[in-house]
């Protein structure tokens, strides 16, 4: 497996536990990415068109700061994971997107849901990583198996 860094934004501990697990069972390197200002309950109530993460998904421009930058210079790979909001990348991964360089890299999102697919993720951040190869990734459910994680992570 190439040099493997493996970079999460968890709103709820989901999607957490399944990169936690994907780097286990793959020895991949793990780099949380957090906000610096973490989302309350009340931040993620997507009913509320008021809340927190509703407002940042309404403006495609924003860009929640975060808590600490991932040095991905040692990188070949970097597989992103999330939870899918509003059928794409939450802003913060965005915002991640942006912070590196990652130019000659091959990214690959991955997402946690109930159901919803990626949506257009990949397309958004392969315009926020210019000369990155951005890949097609791929939804996990909550309980994915460690040998599921592995197979997947391992081929790229």
């Amino acid at each position: 497996m190439k040099k493997t860094l493996i970079a999460y934004f968890s709103a709820g501990g989901v999607t957490k536990r399944v990169a936690e697990n994907m780097a286990k069972a793959t020895g991949a390197d793990l780099f949380e990415i957090e906000p610096a200002v973490k989302y309350t309950r009340a931040d993620l109530n997507w009913m509320d068109r008021k809340s927190r993460s509703t407002v940042e998904m309404q403006d495609r421009s924003c860009r929640p700061v975060m808590a600490k930058t991932a040095d991905v210079s040692a990188y070949e790979v970097v597989l992103v994971g999330f939870p899918v909001w509003w059928y794409r990348e939450p802003s913060i991964i965005d915002t991640f997107m942006e912070s590196a360089d990652f130019a000659g890299k091959t990214v690959v999102p991955f997402c946690t849901s109930g159901g919803s697919g990626l949506g257009d993720s990949a397309a958004n951040m392969q315009a926020l990583a210019p000369g990155a190869k951005v890949v097609n990734g791929k939804r996990f459910s909550a309980n994915a198996s460690a040998d599921e994680l592995k197979n997947w992570a391992e081929q790229f």
